[in-house]
């Protein structure tokens, strides 16, 4: 079955950067779209990034736009999320999640950008 593992965040000043990372195993990695969500307190799931299995094809949500950068590494089975010139309103619990079970999801990862 599906399982995904977060890790990467934490406490950053404004204009900072991170670089998320996103272990997959249980399903054929390669195989599968993915893509990053972010949640906030009392706020639905955002979709951040999206990208198709091969890479070829890449989309954002519209608050980071010019400022995240999705990419994977298939056969290291491991998604990315570069995040840049971040906000404070990028502050929330970061998930990758899989095409191939939209249903699963790991346990996030803390994102702060704060002075």
């Amino acid at each position: 079955q599906v399982h995904l593992v977060e890790s990467g965040g934490g406490l950053v000043q404004p204009g900072g950067s991170l670089r998320l990372s996103c272990v997959a195993s249980g399903f054929t990695f390669s195989a599968w779209s993915m893509s990053w969500y972010r949640q906030t307190p009392g706020q639905e799931r955002e979709l951040v990034a999206y990208i198709s299995d091969q890479g070829i094809i890449r989309s954002y949500g519209d608050s980071v736009k010019g400022r995240f950068t999705v990419s994977r590494d298939n056969a290291k089975s491991t998604l990315y999320l570069q995040m840049d010139n971040l906000k404070p309103e990028d502050t929330a619990v970061y998930f990758c999640n899989s095409g191939r079970d939209r249903d699963y999801w790991g346990q996030g990862t803390q994102v702060t950008v704060s002075p």
